[in-house]
């Protein structure tokens, strides 16, 4: 398989699970009816989380109206760190535990100047859905050993363009829906 680290001097910043294999599971259809989780076309008012401010809830009914429900937690960690993780969460992809992940590459480590560290994404399809997406938390924490703090940030607030520079520009105190 191969390594996001072998990735030096193409312009690909990422690397994603469907890159490197072929399972039809890695954001397949299985994983919605496997875990029990609202297809984000289905998705309603009522499934939306538990708020804590007005700003946060507006962008949560943003998210509704233009079906971005995808979210993601953040793994950082040295190059060694994401090498080593990177193959057993394709396979976890591959066995419907998560969704999908994507790591950056040392290309995108060297050229993207906002990331001090390396980063692995694990992706969950609906952020509205608290059970699967904190699941998916417990299971890098339990199968991975992945202890440091982690931010889930969903698909919404990058088209959004929230950072940690622009947060207060839309309300809310850190780039991230939740921080665990």
């Amino acid at each position: 398989m191969q390594s996001p680290l072998e990735i030096t001097e193409t312009e690909q910043y990422w690397l994603r699970s469907r890159d490197v294999s072929e399972s039809p599971t890695i954001g397949g259809d299985d994983y919605f009816s496997e875990h029990d989780v609202t297809r984000p076309k289905n998705v309603q008012s009522d499934d939306l989380p538990a708020a804590d401010s007005e700003a946060v809830r507006k962008i949560d009914r943003d998210a509704l109206e233009e079906q971005k429900t995808i979210g993601k937690w953040q793994i950082t960690g040295s190059a060694e760190r994401i090498d080593e993780l990177w193959p057993d969460l394709v396979a976890d992809a591959e066995a419907g535990t998560i969704w999908a992940v994507k790591a950056m590459t040392t290309f995108g480590y060297e050229n993207l100047p906002m990331y001090d560290d390396y980063l692995l994404t694990v992706y969950t399809p609906n952020y509205f859905d608290r059970q699967d997406v904190f699941r998916v938390r417990e299971h890098l924490r339990e199968a991975h050993d992945v202890t440091h703090e982690l931010y889930y940030k969903p698909d919404i607030y990058t088209a959004k363009g929230i950072v940690a520079d622009t947060a207060d520009e839309f309300g809310v105190s850190t780039p991230a829906r939740h921080i665990e």
